[in-house]
């Protein structure tokens, strides 16, 4: 490529960035460096660094910003300062987990509000994308000026399955640095590993790397070749760490005693510096990926191997497949030790063969060293600037990131203060915890729905301390002797009771099956689905109605994890029959309602029909939870149009005798779920903007005008009354308040991925059948 040019003038790349320890991070990095590079200008090319913890890194001087990515409003902001900066192309670097909201939706907080032309890099390609990931990779094609894609087999599932135009998406391989062409000896001295036969795989370490196969492979390897050794380099995935700790690592290491291979498999367990990577790869006599998911759509230590020109054996995921075509490498089935074991002792036998294989590969990837990648991608850039100059793109500030700066920032200093060494006390005399009245189990569970909602959706490992002090006192709550949980802990933590309220113990159902979905921790998911199981046996010979719908809409969740489970189906049925026969039986078309009066948690009973109406693809089952909450809003609805609750000083009879006052936060929560689901179900922007409504009365859109919600302390108040606002900011206000911001961030996530399918009505898709327990 001699007289090769370039015009480009400023350039951010966007994602992960060292010294956080990922694959992706390292690709960001080295890209960054290698434009810099060709365009003979450190300043041309800055980085905007994702940051997964709250504190951030110790970035180097080329990242001049970084987005916290559960926090919505780093994303507008990070546009603003790219924009003020007068960059003029943006690189995405897209990989799913590594943005927040759903599926990754907060990207399009930034996307949306950059004036210049977007690049965007697929890591990953889903070949069966679930509705939200396909949704993301279409917004990503429709936002970008082109998608770049590793792999020709990611193109080819682009035009496919996500019906990208071809003409928009372009092919640029896994950068590699430029190793030279040398002998595997050359280093081995170094790391010890003279006269020995080095078989190496490096990379994060986790489940789906296979490694325990290589490991079962390596008895027959040695009775071959005694002096071989398998060589695993690198550090367990960070991700992998925080959720299971080192334990497949452990694994590994009791399989190694077991088969005696102790002197033939070595862990390096490190993140190792691009130096001493590049001295270990030389090392190697054979390299083996035997990784599990044939889904793979790139694998940058591959790539790196080949780029050293080493001979591999892998499975046959799609990039393997793809680089090792034409006898470039060997690929053997998945999970099957006897294959990788007779590959490579096939190719440490063969001398002639390997030299052939790995010089063949070292020459192939010659155009993916990073000089050659950088000026593919400068190539690309020129392009897309120069399509901007014949169509400028024209800059219209949304209209949603304007709504989301409305709503605040997720403030949990009151969450902490209320919580201590046993759970969170009940009440607060203005924001000071009251201990006097101790704990109870309502709170508690709603306070492990509220830290499981913001660990999912934010990814704030904070919370999991807080995640097991809540179950933990749920655990303590179930009473063995009768299975019912009690609800009332004195201060000094004696039981009040021997069983609680049959709402307490539906509360605390609801709360459990959501933990179970979202929080993927093994202790935690084990204890929450013994403590559901146990707690499940007593719901049916209960007899009120909310303790039907807090139970169902726990179920819902649970079976969204175990959906074969027939017991728990069956009881789903039955009490779902239940309520719905109540408001069948008691409403009219001017009350439908399955009661003579309005108390409380009243959303809960609509909330509960829609979600297993949905579930059960009973139609009629839907139509009367859409039907009654669409009442509920109504009647619920001041002339003025703001939300005006039903007070629990007297509640609301039929014969239309209200109370105005006493009006809590809990009843805006539920309304604001119920809403969030409608929305996720029917994708009707109309529950979005009566959610919006509902959360407005915390800030102040209420019968007061009065914010109920306390910015200074991240606190809620426990309500409006006819004197005026209770100063007093408890948990059970407190927390209404915290799931209602959460999932008011997660409506507005799921408002981008279906914002080019806005229904006006109300109309429903029902899943398949062959998909859907009954």
């Amino acid at each position: 490529m001699d007289g090769f040019t370039h015009n480009s003038e400023s350039i951010v790349v966007i994602g992960n960035y060292l010294p956080r320890k990922c694959g992706l991070a390292t690709f960001t990095h080295d890209l960054c460096e290698a434009l810099a590079r060709e365009l003979s200008s450190l300043e041309k090319v800055i980085a905007v660094a994702m940051d997964d913890i709250e504190s951030g890194y110790k970035y180097p001087d080329r990242v001049k910003f970084e987005i916290r990515e559960g926090v919505q409003a780093d994303y507008l902001r990070a546009a603003e300062f790219l924009n003020v900066n007068q960059i003029d192309v943006a690189i995405l670097q897209h990989e799913y987990g590594i943005f927040g909201g759903q599926s990754g939706a907060h990207v399009f907080h930034l996307l949306d509000n950059l004036r210049m032309p977007i690049i965007t890099t697929l890591h990953t390609v889903l070949s069966r994308p679930a509705a939200d990931q396909k949704a993301v990779i279409v917004e990503l094609g429709n936002l970008s000026e082109r998608l770049t894609v590793m792999t020709h087999k990611g193109k080819e599932l682009l035009e496919a399955v996500y019906s990208i135009p071809e003409n928009k998406i372009t092919v640029i391989p896994h950068g590699i640095p430029d190793v030279p062409f040398v002998d595997s000896c050359y280093y081995k001295d170094q790391f010890g590993l003279e006269r020995r036969k080095v078989i190496l795989t490096f990379g994060l370490l986790g489940p789906d790397k296979g490694i325990e196969y290589m490991i079962d492979a390596m008895p027959e390897i040695v009775k071959k070749h005694p002096d071989a050794i398998y060589v695993v380099l690198g550090a367990t995935h960070p991700h992998i760490v925080k959720s299971m700790g080192e334990k497949y690592r452990h694994g590994l290491q009791q399989r190694i005693q077991r088969l005696g291979l102790e002197k033939h498999v070595m862990f390096f367990n490190r993140f190792l510096d691009l130096q001493t990577l590049i001295q270990f790869l030389t090392t190697a006599d054979v390299y083996v990926t035997p990784y599990l998911k044939k889904e793979q759509i790139v694998s940058g230590t591959l790539s790196y191997a080949m780029g050293a020109g080493k001979v591999v054996v892998s499975t046959p995921y799609w990039h393997a497949e793809e680089m090792l075509q034409d006898d470039r490498g060997i690929l053997v089935p998945f999970k099957d030790a006897d294959a990788l074991s007779k590959a490579v002792i096939d190719l440490l036998s063969n001398d002639i063969k390997r030299n052939r294989m790995r010089k063949s590969a070292y020459q192939y990837c010659r155009s993916m060293i990073w000089k050659e990648v950088a000026r593919s991608y400068i190539t690309l850039i020129n392009q897309c600037m120069e399509a901007q100059l014949e169509k400028p793109k024209p800059y219209i500030l949304k209209l949603k990131p304007q709504k989301l700066d409305a709503i605040p920032e997720v403030n949990l200093n009151h969450l902490f203060v209320m919580t201590d060494d046993t759970g969170i006390l009940q009440h607060a005399c203005f924001s000071i915890p009251n201990p006097d009245h101790g704990y109870c189990l309502d709170d508690n569970a709603r306070a492990l729905i509220a830290a499981s909602m913001n660990y999912h959706c934010q990814k704030n490992s904070q919370m999991m301390p807080l995640i097991i002090r809540y179950l933990s006192f749920m655990t303590h709550a179930f009473n063995e002797k009768n299975f019912r949980f009690r609800n009332f802990l004195s201060y000094d933590r004696r039981w009040l009771e021997e069983a609680g309220s049959e709402d307490a113990h539906g509360r605390a159902l609801l709360a459990l099956g959501y933990a179970l979905r979202t929080i993927t921790d093994v202790s935690v998911r084990e204890m929450t689905f013994h403590l559901f199981i146990k707690g499940i046996r007593a719901v049916e010979s209960f007899e009120a109605a909310r303790p039907y719908a807090f139970t169902l809409i726990g179920i819902h969740h649970y079976l969204k994890v175990f959906a074969g489970d027939a017991t728990v189906r069956k009881l789903r049925r039955t009490l779902s029959e239940k309520l719905h026969l109540a408001f069948k039986d008691n409403g009219s078309e001017k009350w439908p309602w399955l009661e003579d009066i309005l108390t409380y948690a009243n959303a809960r009973l609509p909330h509960a029909l829609i979600l297993t109406g949905y579930d059960l693809q009973d139609k009629e089952m839907l139509d009367t939870g859409f039907r009654s909450l669409k009442w509920l809003l109504e009647i619920q609805t001041a002339a003025e149009g703001h939300l005006s609750i039903i007070g629990n000083d007297g509640w609301m009879r039929r014969d239309g005798e209200r109370a105005r006052f006493a009006q809590q936060p809990i009843e805006v929560m539920g309304l604001i779920e119920a809403c969030a689901d409608a929305f996720r179900i029917t994708k009707n922007r109309q529950w979005l903007r009566d959610a919006r409504r509902c959360f407005d009365w915390f800030m102040g859109k209420n019968d007061l005008n009065i914010p109920v919600y306390d910015f200074k302390t991240g606190g809620c108040h426990d309500g409006l009354e006819s004197y005026g606002l209770n100063e007093n900011m408890g948990a059970e206000s407190t927390l209404s308040w915290l799931i209602s911001l959460f999932t008011m961030y997660e409506m507005f996530g799921q408002e981008v991925l279906i914002k080019k399918e806005e229904k006006e009505e109300s109309e429903v898709v029902l899943p398949a059948k062959e998909t859907i327990y009954a």
